[in-house]
């Protein structure tokens, strides 16, 4: 797990090595173990690294690496199957002089070219240099959990894993309108993953599995789809046999993310997701496992009884922070400064600290549950998609029941004439849920009618629903197209704010492709969300963890937070920030603070705080 930055221009460039160290200046928090620069003969092609040492410790894994004395290589992230890999390239005659994934990676790419991606089980972002072709060849993981962002003009292509590195060098920190617009209206900034956009103008990010090769002769980043989630269902197998296979893949991956030099531990919610992943490593490596956890005393959705249920069950070392309102003004501004664009919550607070908790205590390597909700229908957000798949296929009576059921264990869902349309009506559900989310931008008042009047014409930039006719259709698009790479973005910069790798179980590839080959019963049933997973759990946790109804989602007393009075004065200050802008209207600023949920529809005043970091 590292930082990377690069360079690739078309003329000789005399000042490329001073570049480089500038922007892996900029990234240092991502590596602290050390740094490395490496520039071609001609000086038109530079790569830099910042690294943060998990496999093997030694200098000889050092980078940028050089591979057979024709290519170069700066990589960020993990191969979790690297040793399988390592010993099919040796029965191919391939050698290696040190123990790293980084020159697995190296010997993939020789034997496979660009194929080799579909070997990797891991996170990454990497470019390769090859001497040879002459050209760059550029590749992200397949669900985004590392970054790679890019400026590309006539001349020069620049990467880094982060965009402080671009600024570092000179290239425009420019605002796009259009996405304040969605963020300030909208909470988010609603990326679409087979777009590159970011919330600066010119500054593209390479979408996850995605990759693209790039040279002298064919200057242009065209990014080619390597991976994709077949969201047919295919398979139709006793709930039994699902179950086992689940447990199989989900220990394997467990077994693979515990691959390390460094100590490793893991976050600790109380939620059903990590604490699964604690039951794994137990299974797997008993012993006194670290576990970390944000716990808000008094609090209404506070777990700190749950944490101890599960510390308890496994007899689990677990460090505690409690984060609160002074500490998320102390350290909003660096808050800010990491996440590089604007964030829907104050639960991205509370995950930094968590983080920072983990390093406080020498620990360099966390597992996380992030990916579960996404894949498994974890929100309660998917009930009503359940049902409307159920009603579209007629399955009237199955519809009734499983709504009896959400009713029964408190599940909060809502459910009108809108729903029984959409499920006949898929195709025109689309345009009415665009035209609501456009009204809801057009129709803030708060805006003022110059600043929105960057949007009226892209109309429907930004704004991406889509065709859902079953459960599978909505978790495919959040996981692989808006929702699950933004969450990503947020554990990536907070983790690394800090030099913590964070590994995420639930993202193994196969495992992914598995939930999403079954039945959408496996995903919800019985009043019950991510039933697969509570099924594979039921004997491995306590009852009272596996079928708990509650759905928290991470989230630190905002309201309450929101509600101290100095942090009420810089959201006054970031209104009148915004006014002076022409962004905000003056009423703004006789409004009172509305203090809400981290979760809330109308979370408008934090957004405001947020989004004046970002000017």
């Amino acid at each position: 797990m590292c930082g990377i930055a690069g360079i690739f221009t078309l003329h000789q460039q005399p000042g490329l090595l001073h570049q480089l160290k500038k922007m892996t200046n900029a990234i240092a928090h991502r590596g602290p173990d050390g740094e490395g620069h490496w520039i071609n003969n001609t000086a038109t092609t530079g790569l830099g690294h910042r690294r943060l040492s998990i496999i093997d410790l030694s200098n000889s894994a050092a980078q940028p690496m050089q591979f057979i004395n024709r290519y170069r290589i700066t990589y960020n992230g993990e191969l979790y199957n690297y040793p399988e890999l390592k010993k099919i390239l040796q029965q191919k005659g391939y050698t290696f002089q040190n123990k790293s994934d980084t020159e697995v990676i190296l010997a993939a790419f020789d034997c496979w070219k660009e194929q080799c991606l579909q070997w990797f089980d891991g996170m990454f972002a990497f470019a390769i240099w090859d001497e040879k072709e002459k050209q760059l060849f550029v590749a992200r993981d397949r669900f985004g959990e590392k970054p790679l962002y890019y400026f590309h003009d006539t001349t020069q292509f620049v990467f880094a894993s982060e965009m402080k590195a671009l600024w570092s060098i000179g290239i425009p920190k420019e605002m796009d309108d259009r996405m304040m617009l969605n963020y300030l209206a909208l909470g988010y900034i609603n990326h679409h993953a087979d777009k590159e956009v970011t919330f600066y103008k010119n500054i593209f990010s390479l979408p996850p599995a995605h990759y693209f090769i790039i040279s002298s002769a064919a200057f242009q980043s065209n990014p080619v789809r390597y991976w994709d989630i077949d969201k047919r269902i295919k398979i139709n197998i006793p709930e039994k046999e699902a179950i086992e296979k689940f447990n199989d893949l989900f220990t394997t991956s467990i077994k693979n993310r515990l691959r390390s030099d460094v100590a490793i531990g893991t976050s600790l919610s109380g939620g059903l997701d990590s604490s699964a992943i604690a039951a794994g490593i137990q299974q797997l490596q008993p012993g006194s496992l670290k576990t970390f956890s944000a716990v808000f005393p008094g609090f209404a959705k506070d777990e700190s009884a749950h944490i101890k249920t599960v510390t308890e069950k496994f007899q689990l070392q677990n460090y505690q922070v409690q984060p609160a309102a002074n500490d998320l003004i102390k350290n909003f501004e660096k808050l800010c400064y990491h996440q590089e664009e604007p964030f829907q919550s104050a639960s991205i607070f509370a995950q930094y600290k968590v983080f920072e908790l983990a390093r406080q205590h020498n620990i360099k390597v966390l597992l996380d549950g992030q990916g579960a909700d996404e894949t498994l229908a974890g929100y309660h957000k998917y009930l009503h998609w359940y049902l409307q798949e159920l009603l579209g296929n007629y399955k009237f009576k199955k519809a009734k029941a499983e709504k009896l059921n959400f009713k029964n264990n408190n599940l909060p869902f809502t459910w009108n004439i809108k729903n029984y349309l959409a499920a006949f009506l898929p195709v025109q559900t689309i345009f009415h849920l665009e035209r609501k989310e456009y009204k809801k931008i057009i129709g803030n008042t708060d805006i003022t009618k110059s600043y929105l009047n960057a949007l009226k014409s892209h109309e429907w930039d930004g704004i991406h629903k889509p065709l859902v006719k079953k459960l599978n259709d909505i978790l495919y698009f959040n996981t692989t197209q808006v929702g699950l790479e933004e969450l990503l973005r947020y554990a990536d910069r907070n983790s690394m704010a800090h030099g913590v790798e964070v590994r995420l179980p639930f993202l193994n590839h196969h495992l992914v492709e598995f939930i999403f080959s079954l039945p959408p019963s496996f995903k919800i049933k019985n009043g019950h969300t991510k039933w697969l997973l509570r099924k594979a759990m039921d004997k491995k946790l306590p009852a009272s963890i596996v079928w708990r109804t509650d759905k928290i989602g991470y989230e630190p007393p905002q309201q309450q937070w929101m509600e101290n009075k100095t942090l009420e004065e810089y959201i006054h200050e970031a209104k009148r920030k915004l006014v002076a802008q022409d962004i905000l209207n003056k009423h703004v600023l006789d409004k009172k603070v509305l203090a809400v949920g981290a979760h809330a529809a109308n979370n408008f005043d934090w957004r405001y705080l947020t989004a004046a970091q970002f000017l």
